[in-house]
């Protein structure tokens, strides 16, 4: 952890606080390696603005003066407000646990809110690119084995709407893919998601030519040694596909999860439904994808609208 003048009382909670979202809300350790630097990171922001050590009971006193000094400095120190939020977040989560577990009322620190921001819309490549995409990425493979693999987990990203991340975490266990398939996202949370034959038939062709065979505690799709597929190394066969047909910097394997999504909006599917198809926890997030459909449809009229 940081280096920061707290009570061995406030290190502990701390610490106890990161194991409960570990156990209890299943954070990733990636996600607990964040929230601990963004809460040191503003405990040693509190020993300098109160030039004096500090424990959960002056944690619990807070007032909005001393979150809101916190924000300006992050502020002026060029943090951006979308991170400033983020950080915010993990602070105010921290706070209430420690309010929760002490009985006491924080609401006056808890109330403060951080900078508005515009968030980003998502950025889907359009059914032709997607399709695209799909077959060409294993064009300049090294091996047909590799190009029949990177095709097989692009057309899962599309197809299902998966995060690389749970793509690469399939296990031949998994294989052959069923029309339903069971993936844990974020959060140890599962969903169940749609197997397209398509990606049924690219991971089954993939697996023919593989040299490493579908073991079932093993990875679903392998690197060039057998170990674990690298996800950089799909963002890398994007980055060369997207070169090649003159795609922009956003076509990334996210953006395919982000197409999926887009075009089954405009096919008529139910944000609801996408929702659930994502794993996102808030229907707030898939509604960016709304916004995405208007904004296409507002292209369209303009370049297809006759003027007078």
């Amino acid at each position: 952890m940081t280096d920061f003048a707290a009570s061995p009382e406030c290190r502990d909670a701390l610490a106890r606080w990161l194991a409960e979202l570990g156990a209890m809300k299943a954070a990733s350790p990636h996600t607990l390696r964040a929230y601990c630097r963004d809460v040191t990171g503003f405990l040693g922001f509190l020993t300098g603005h109160r030039g004096e050590s500090f424990g959960t009971a002056a944690l619990l006193s807070l007032t909005q003066s001393d979150l809101r000094a916190f924000m300006a400095a992050e502020r002026a120190g060029g943090l951006s407000a979308r991170s400033l939020n983020r950080r915010l977040s993990a602070v105010r989560n921290f706070i209430g646990w420690l309010a929760d577990h002490a009985g006491t009322d924080a609401t006056a620190a808890l109330s403060v809110r951080g900078p508005k921001y515009r968030r980003k819309l998502p950025r889907p490549l359009a059914e032709d690119a997607a399709a695209e995409v799909m077959t060409a990425i294993g064009d300049d493979a090294a091996e047909p084995w590799i190009a029949a693999r990177d095709q097989a987990v692009v057309t899962l990203l599309y197809g299902s709407g998966l995060r690389i991340s749970e793509a690469l975490a399939l296990t031949g266990a998994d294989h052959p893919l069923p029309e339903v398939l069971r993936v844990t996202g974020k959060g140890g949370k599962t969903r169940l998601v749609p197997v397209l034959p398509a990606a049924q038939a690219a991971v089954a062709e993939y697996l023919r030519l593989s040299p490493y065979p579908a073991a079932a505690t093993a990875p679903l799709f392998r690197g060039r040694r057998g170990g674990p597929l690298n996800p950089r190394l799909i963002a890398r066969a994007m980055e060369r596909v997207r070169n090649r047909l003159g795609l922009p910097a956003t076509a990334t394997p996210h953006a395919l999860r982000h197409s999926f999504a887009t075009h089954l909006l405009a096919a008529g599917g139910d944000l609801r439904a996408i929702q659930e198809l994502l794993g996102h926890a808030s229907l707030s997030t898939t509604q960016a994808y709304t916004a995405v459909d208007a904004a296409r449809l507002m292209e369209i009229y303009d370049k297809s609208h006759p003027r007078a």
